[in-house]
């Protein structure tokens, strides 16, 4: 094997097809196709599963491409190591946010600090699911994600953040500042796909007290649920931060949800096989520093107390 041909089953599987790949790779597709053989040739596997409408790895093909993706990961982050060798951190470090975190308040003074102490550092922020944001992680397609995660994930080392409790959002008559699981099942829910770490414990708590959820629609967006919650047509459930946000832009109330109460925990993701880059490790410091710091409410909240 080498890197020009892991570089160019990298880039046919994450197209799908040959023949833009060759297109990209300013490269004819025989020569490509011969590419692939050789590296089928070497490693004694059929790799790509060709059909008419592009190609697919094997199951051999996508253990190769998880560890090819991590191979080139690091030559390029040794090139960049020693190119930048006594010179300020500079590079793209790319970051994953699962909608409706705690960390999504964070983000503009992330860009901000980023910007005052690392300005040669371009920050990529991308959001999305929670499972989708580990595979990116694990393939080298983001540098870290924060999410809520519940589980032990193979090939991610996790850190804990902290821990935000679950909220029940809605529009009209309040329950009181607390709300038992029972009275939230006799209640018309918009919730988030099966997928999602919200979800998952919501199901998890009804199933565990032998409760049946009253699901109308289930919906990612966070714009758009607001604009169902405020409808009046349903409620919500939403971890604290999210929850605070979607009330203070609409007139809706929010209900610490009990019997039993309900958290996740918040975590910063890594790849446990791919090193960060001096970069990356930078940012990810600041927003660990950043995540560290009380917020305006938690200061509110000690000077009452």
């Amino acid at each position: 094997m080498n890197l020009r041909r892991l570089k160019y089953f990298v880039k046919i599987v994450d197209i799908g097809s040959l023949t833009q790949a060759a297109e990209v790779l300013h490269i004819a597709q025989p020569a490509l196709s011969q590419q692939v053989a050789t590296l089928e040739g070497e490693l004694d596997q059929q790799l790509l599963i060709r059909t008419k409408r592009g190609v697919t790895p094997t199951e051999a093909g996508k253990i190769l491409y998880a560890h090819a993706r991590a191979i080139l990961r690091q030559c390029e982050q040794a090139q960049l190591a020693v190119v930048n060798a006594g010179q300020a951190l500079n590079g793209q470090v790319s970051i994953g946010l699962a909608p409706g975190t705690a960390a999504s308040s964070l983000t503009m003074p992330l860009l901000q600090t980023v910007r005052e102490q690392l300005p040669e550092v371009l920050v990529y922020l991308h959001e999305n699911s929670g499972s989708s944001l580990n595979d990116k992680v694990m393939h080298g397609q983001l540098d870290m994600a924060v999410l809520y995660d519940r589980a032990p994930t193979a090939g991610i080392t996790s850190t804990m953040l902290l821990k935000e409790e679950l909220y029940l959002i809605g529009a009209g008559d309040s329950p009181g500042h607390n709300v038992d699981l029972a009275d939230v099942a006799q209640m018309n829910l918009f919730l988030p796909r099966d997928y999602s770490a919200v979800r998952k414990r919501v199901d998890e708590a009804f199933s565990l007290r032998r409760l049946s959820a009253r699901i109308i629609g289930e919906i990612e967006s966070i714009s758009t649920l607001t604009a169902a919650v405020a409808s009046g047509m349903g409620v919500t459930v939403l971890p604290e931060s999210a929850a605070r946000v979607l009330v203070s832009s609409t007139n809706a109330w929010m209900s610490r949800i009990t019997s039993p109460t309900l958290n996740l925990p918040l975590s910063l993701n890594v790849s446990s096989r791919l090193p960060l880059s001096p970069s990356a490790q930078a940012v990810k410091n600041i927003l660990l520093s950043l995540l560290s710091k009380p917020t305006i409410e938690d200061r509110e909240l000690m000077l009452v107390g």
